[in-house]
């Protein structure tokens, strides 16, 4: 993978950071600038950014609503790569998804979506707030040497305006209730990703599925998402609520 000629420089960053409405509208900025500078003219690179501080829900900004699912996912189980370059801020690389047997949720949910390797690198920030930057292939072993020295020192040039961004922005006042809404939401949307791998069907078909099962059992949908995403498959939700 070869990067995009046109770096961006640190006066369009801080552009980027004066004109954008809130961190989450920031956030997404440079998710979307980190896909057009890895990625090459052959072979495209999903970008996201994952951001946790004072004990708050994570902040996720994605370049594509693809990406967004795939981080999703993972706090759902709380565990995946992301977080985990997050949390023990280091770098995380997955030459081939499909043999790689550390987190089978996360796994499954990036096949369906087509994505075959990835990596996630710490972003350097300010105590207490932690960052990273994850990047998604649509092919194995498309990070080689060259592209990972390269993502690394993308993540780096990062750290300076995320680190002011953090600093001009409070922390988002989660309530319980919104909270538990953030989590049921990415519950739904991990239960959907498995549906569609094991019935090879679209995402309207995994939601009309889920929502007969809720009628059926006469239980909430996001229960019976939950209940997929524990077991590993539509058939382990428990549709009876026994």
């Amino acid at each position: 993978m070869a990067g995009n000629d046109a770096l961006t420089t640190a006066e369009e960053y801080q552009d980027l950071l004066l004109e954008s409405a809130g961190f989450a509208e920031f956030l997404l900025g440079l998710a979307a600038i980190s896909a057009s500078q890895i990625a090459d003219g052959t072979a495209p690179v999903l970008c996201t950014i994952t951001v946790e501080r004072d004990g708050a829900p994570s902040t996720v900004a994605s370049s594509t609503e693809e990406g967004r699912r795939l981080d999703e996912t993972q706090y759902v189980a709380d565990a995946g790569p992301c977080l985990t370059a997050v949390r023990q801020q280091t770098v995380v690389l997955i030459d081939d998804i499909d043999a790689d047997t550390r987190w089978g949720l996360y796994a499954r949910a990036a096949l369906q979506q087509g994505v075959h390797s990835m990596m996630a690198v710490p972003i350097p920030t300010d105590s207490p707030a932690r960052a990273a930057l994850n990047c998604y292939a649509q092919r194995a072993h498309a990070f080689d040497q060259r592209t990972v020295r390269r993502v690394q020192g993308h993540a780096q040039s990062l750290s300076r305006i995320l680190r002011l961004a953090l600093r001009l922005h409070a922390p988002e006042a989660y309530t319980g209730h919104l909270r538990n809404a953030l989590k049921s939401r990415a519950a739904v949307d991990a239960a959907i990703a498995l549906i569609m791998l094991q019935h090879r069907g679209g995402r309207e078909d995994a939601l009309e599925l889920l929502q007969v099962a809720a009628k059926s059992s006469d239980r909430r949908i996001q229960d019976i998402a939950r209940d997929i995403v524990d077991g590993g498959s539509f058939s382990a939700a428990r549709l009876d609520g026994g």
